[in-house]
């Protein structure tokens, strides 16, 4: 593993409180892998604290966009990033601290025999530390992903990811066509069609460190439909 190229992404926007956090903590648990970092044009100045690191460490990129683009079109940039750049790893997670990066050693040794690996808070030894309405939506919302889409996995909705470029031939994630935060649950689907082996790893996941979410409520009615979407074209 030691001579594989690791990428590690997160998306921003206004995330000054928690960006340099995570990065340090990134850096601490592997240091010889790089981040990529793409920004919404953040107001708070979230890309000001990124270029700060670096003009330290030279592994560290961003790419500061002109405003809102979409978390889909974030992670799709990322994925063409990797594969330019001839990574043979790429990592996704949360910018606000709910991902610990101390998994990140546990996705990277997984990736060595699987192509995709997913931290998942639902799986023995996985535990999902949100409270109330949430909680609820996030544990009853997999389930039911779970039952229409009728894939093995218990986990699609959160971002904490391992790709293995090399392994995912023809493989891109421009091929998911659901938009916002049902882009993951999209992804999990392409996967599974393209007969991709999905290997859960337990995680714990935090409730964000500071700030506060920034999901919007219609996302709750697009998710349904793209579900009910993907459920029909997999009976397909």
């Amino acid at each position: 593993m030691n001579n594989k190229k690791v990428l590690i992404f997160t998306a921003t926007y206004n995330e000054a409180e928690n960006i340099e956090h995570l990065i340090n903590s990134i850096i601490l648990n592997t240091p010889n892998s790089h981040i990529l970092v793409i920004d919404d044009n953040s107001p708070d100045n979230t890309s000001q604290i990124i270029q700060n690191f670096f003009s330290l460490n030279k592994n560290i990129n961003l790419i500061t966009r002109e405003g809102k683009l979409g978390l889909d079109t974030a992670h799709k940039h990322a994925y063409e990033f990797a594969l330019k750049n001839n990574y043979d790893y790429l990592i996704t997670m949360d910018a606000d601290n709910s991902h610990d990066p101390i998994e990140i050693k546990n996705i990277l040794s997984n990736l060595e025999n699987y192509p995709f690996v997913i931290g998942s808070r639902y799986i023995e030894n996985g535990q999902c530390l949100m409270r109330g309405r949430r909680l609820i939506m996030s544990k009853y919302g997999n389930l039911l992903m779970k039952f229409l889409l009728g894939i093995d996995c218990n986990e699609y909705t959160t971002s904490y990811r391992g790709f293995n470029i090399k392994k995912l031939k023809n493989f891109h994630l421009n091929k998911i066509k659901t938009k916002g935060y049902s882009f993951f649950m999209g992804t999990i689907a392409e996967i599974s069609r393209m007969n991709f082996e999905i290997k859960e790893i337990p995680i714990i996941f935090k409730d964000r460190l500071k700030g506060y979410s920034k999901i919007p409520k219609f996302e709750i009615i697009r998710t349904l439909k793209n579900l009910i979407i993907l459920s029909l074209q997999s009976r397909k």
